[in-house]
C-alpha cells in the first residue's frame, strides 16, 4: 500500500513544490498519447497516425479525416488503477482543412491528507485525515491544412488550454502550442515531426498556503513554493514509415524514429543541451479489418539500487485492433519499464467514422 502512495505523491510534489520554474517533466499528461492504436505501437504514430486521435500525436495528421467527421474516445488506468486516463476528441472536414477538439483528464482519487494529522502542540489526531484528488485537464483546439494545396505536405497546429487542480492544495491555468509536419513522398515513404510546446507552455499557480502549510511547535512545514510561475520546454519527436504489402489482403506498417528532450534526463543518449531515445513500432494488418500491433520506447539508463550497477530499461507495448465499416475498437497493453516492474497498464480506445457509413 505504502508502494502505492508514494507513486501518487511523486507527481505532487514536482507539481507543487519543487521551486524551479523552468520543469523537465511539466504537463507530461499531455506527453502519454491517446488512442491504443498508438499506444500499443509505442508512439510509433508520428508519421502515420492519421485520424481524430492525431493531435496527441501529430496535428497534421488530422488531414487523414477526408469525408465528414470522426469521434474518438479513451479510458486507461495505471498503477492498478490508482490514476485514471480519459480522452474524448471529435474532427470535422472544413473547406480547406480539418479541425479538431480533444478533451484531456488525468486524475487520481482519494488521497490521503495527513498535513493535518498533528496539531500545532504535536499531538496525532487520525480523525483529522481527510481525502483529496488530483486532477490534470486539458483541451486541445487544432487545425490541419495542405500549405499552398500542396499534396504531399500536411501541417497542424495546436493551441492548450490547461488546468491542473492538487485538491485544495492548489490549482494552476497553461496555455501552449504545438506544430507538426507529415511529408509524403512519390515513393510511398512518410516523415512526420512533431515539436510540442513549440513556444514553452506556461502554467500559472495559485498555492492556497493556509490548506498547505502545517506549524508544529513553532515550526513550519511544507512551506509554500515561492514561484507561481511554471514552463515546459519544447520536446521534438520525429518518425519515418512505409507501408509493405504482401499481397491485397495482408500488409505490414512500421515505423522508427526519435524523441528528443531540451534537458538532460535519463535517455540512453543525454547532454546539458538535449537528450535523444529512439523508439520503433509496427503494425500488421489484415484486409484492413483486423490489426496486431507492437512497439518499443522510453530507453532509460537507470541505476539499480541494490549493487547500484547501471542498466537499461525500456516500455513494450503490444494490442490488436478490429474494424468494421466505420467503427473501430482498439486495445492495447504496456508495462512500465522500470525496473522490471509488474505495474501493466490497460488502454481501450474507440473511432467513429461518420464518412464511411455515410459511404455505405
Amino acid at each position: 500500500m505504502m508502494k502505492k502512495y508514494l507513486l501518487v505523491l511523486l507527481p505532487l510534489v514536482f507539481g507543487v513544490s519543487e521551486a524551479q520554474i523552468i520543469r523537465k517533466y511539466s504537463n507530461e499528461f499531455l506527453n502519454i498519447g491517446a488512442g491504443a492504436r498508438g499506444l500499443a505501437m509505442g508512439g510509433a504514430v508520428i508519421s502515420n497516425q492519421d485520424d481524430v486521435y492525431s493531435p496527441m500525436w501529430n496535428p497534421a495528421g488530422l488531414m487523414g479525416v477526408q469525408r465528414d467527421w470522426q469521434g474518438a474516445a479513451m479510458h486507461a488506468e495505471y498503477f492498478e488503477s490508482i490514476a485514471k486516463y480519459d480522452y474524448l476528441a471529435y474532427a470535422k472536414v472544413l473547406e480547406n482543412g480539418v479541425f479538431g477538439i480533444s478533451v484531456v483528464r488525468l486524475g487520481v482519487d482519494n488521497i490521503l491528507n495527513t498535513t493535518q494529522l498533528i496539531d500545532t502542540e504535536g499531538n496525532i489526531d487520525y480523525d483529522k485525515i481527510t481525502k483529496f484528488s488530483q486532477s490534470d485537464y486539458a483541451a486541445l483546439l487544432s487545425y490541419a491544412f495542405r500549405p499552398g494545396g500542396n499534396q504531399n505536405l500536411d501541417v497542424g497546429v495546436n493551441a492548450k488550454l490547461v488546468y491542473r487542480n492538487v485538491g485544495k492544495f492548489a490549482s494552476g491555468y497553461g496555455f501552449g502550442f504545438d506544430i507538426g509536419a507529415i511529408y509524403k513522398t512519390d515513393s510511398g515513404w512518410k516523415f512526420g515531426g512533431m515539436l510540442r510546446d513549440a513556444t514553452t507552455t506556461v502554467n500559472f499557480w495559485n498555492i492556497n498556503q493556509k490548506e498547505l502549510t502545517t506549524v508544529v511547535n513553532g515550526e513550519e512545514f511544507n512551506p509554500a513554493p515561492k514561484d507561481k510561475l511554471e514552463l515546459s520546454l519544447p520536446k521534438l519527436n520525429v518518425g519515418a514509415s512505409r507501408i509493405f504489402e504482401f499481397n491485397s489482403s495482408l500488409y505490414l506498417l512500421p515505423e522508427v524514429g526519435l524523441n528528443i528532450d531540451f534537458a538532460k534526463t535519463a535517455a540512453l543518449l543525454s547532454t546539458e543541451v538535449a537528450s535523444i531515445t529512439p523508439y520503433a513500432g509496427a503494425e500488421l494488418g489484415y484486409q484492413k479489418m483486423i490489426f496486431v500491433r507492437v512497439g518499443v520506447n522510453r530507453f532509460q539508463s537507470i541505476t539499480d539500487i541494490e549493487d547500484l550497477s547501471r542498466k537499461v530499461s525500456f516500455q513494450p507495448s503490444a494490442g490488436i485492433g478490429i474494424r468494421y465499416r466505420g467503427l473501430t475498437l482498439d486495445y492495447a497493453i504496456s508495462n512500465s519499464g522500470i525496473g522490471g516492474s509488474n505495474f501493466f497498464s490497460n488502454f481501450f480506445s474507440l473511432k467513429l467514422d461518420m464518412g464511411e457509413f455515410r459511404n455505405d
